[in-house]
């Protein structure tokens, strides 16, 4: 095997496919890249079971062939090469790789043990790059960081006649996000768990890729795919039940306040402060403006009040600055409506929907929702 590439170009695909190989893998070989050669294109793939992602790129093949090598080696080399033409020759069980002045030697990994990929499954609808990248970073704050439950490690998609919704929660907050897409017949009710840092990964790495291709396959094994332009990557599916948290969005809420999403992220960032660690904040609704206390600490407080417009009774609720800032992380406009959901619990608040807001006097500009569970008032 032989070729030349171009630099940046492999560059760009080796750290592509390297940042979705396995974090504990079950076997050394996959931890490799799998470089194939072939006409005038150049392969590059990871697969662990689990998770694949494959990338080609145009190159110039003297010589045909394949080998794997270790994926955090060349990807160290790769991005320390100077600005110069890549050339990459296999003899015997090393790679030479040259490049201007300097030249490594990489030892084969047994790439006779190495799995097959599995194929991309059938396509069952397309959606923006963009979009679904802006999506999926707003949900991903809700999703859970522990292990206890992996259903709530992933995010829920659901296809629709016209949208795709993404779903996330930890119980303790659930964002929501309809995104325009061009769905197959069959793909309409359809529901795929997707396990969070993956999607993650697809929504970083496609989003100037155009559309992205979305397959799903059934079966024992039921695998999500995801292309555009020259990647794809395939992923298991989590098993099991997603909460039905979906039904927990109101339709309509009377009482709610509109104000300044930075002002209010501003806010709680410097009333946080003095807080310590997982400690909430409790803000204080009246006609005009908010006020953030945080006072419970013996070491230090603090206080501050942001300009708002209240529609609806007065209100006291208790959040976690944290859970707060990342709702408002997802909000796109320069203002953001806090509605507060009805209890009959005067000691247990319902929980707070956060979602986008155009203008003051506008309703909601686009489908982000963020469900905010308060902490029990301290009395």
């Amino acid at each position: 095997m032989k070729f030349q590439v171009n630099k940046d170009a492999l560059n760009e695909a080796v750290s592509f496919v390297s940042r979705l190989l396995p974090q504990r893998p079950p076997m050394l070989i996959l931890t490799g890249i799998l470089i194939e050669a072939d006409a005038n294109a150049l392969r590059l793939s990871v697969f662990d079971y689990e998770v694949s992602a494959q990338v080609e790129i145009v190159a110039k093949v003297e010589n045909s062939g394949r080998v794997l090598v270790s994926g955090r080696l060349l990807t160290e080399i790769v991005n320390k090469l100077p600005n110069a033409p890549v050339e990459v020759t296999l003899e015997g069980n090393k790679v030479e790789v040259r490049c201007g002045a300097a030249k490594f030697n990489l030892s084969t990994m047994p790439i006779e043990t190495y799995p097959p990929l599995p194929e991309m499954p059938e396509e069952v609808g397309t959606v923006s790059g963009e979009d679904f990248q802006q999506a999926v970073s707003q949900v991903l704050p809700a999703v859970s960081k522990e292990d206890v439950t992996p259903q709530l490690n992933g995010v829920l998609m659901e296809g629709g006649e016209k949208s795709l919704t993404l779903l996330a929660t930890d119980r303790y907050r659930v964002a929501l996000r309809d995104i325009s897409w061009k769905p197959k017949p069959a793909a309409v009710g359809t529901s795929s768990l997707v396990p969070s840092r993956i999607l993650g990964e697809v929504a970083k790495n496609f989003s100037h890729q155009g559309d992205i291709h979305i397959g799903i396959s059934g079966g024992d094994k039921e695998i999500i795919g995801f292309s555009a332009n020259n990647r794809s990557v395939t992923c298991l599916l989590v098993k099991g039940s997603f909460p039905p948290v979906k039904s927990l969005f109101p339709e309509e809420v009377a009482d709610f306040a509109i104000v300044d999403t930075h002002d209010l992220v501003d806010s709680a960032k410097r009333v946080g402060l003095v807080l310590e660690r997982e400690a909430p904040i409790k803000f204080v609704f009246e006609s005009g403006s908010v006020t953030l206390d945080a006072s419970g600490n013996e070491t230090a407080q603090a206080s501050e009040s942001v300009d708002i417009e209240l529609t609806g009774k007065d209100i006291v609720v208790s959040l976690k600055p944290q859970f707060l800032i990342e709702g408002l992380s997802g909000v796109q406009t320069e203002f953001v409506k806090l509605a507060f959901t009805p209890s009959n619990d005067p000691n247990k608040p319902g929980p707070v929907l956060i979602s986008s807001h155009g203008a003051k006097e506008k309703t909601d500009s686009d489908s982000y929702r963020y469900l905010l569970q308060p902490n029990l008032l301290n009395r």
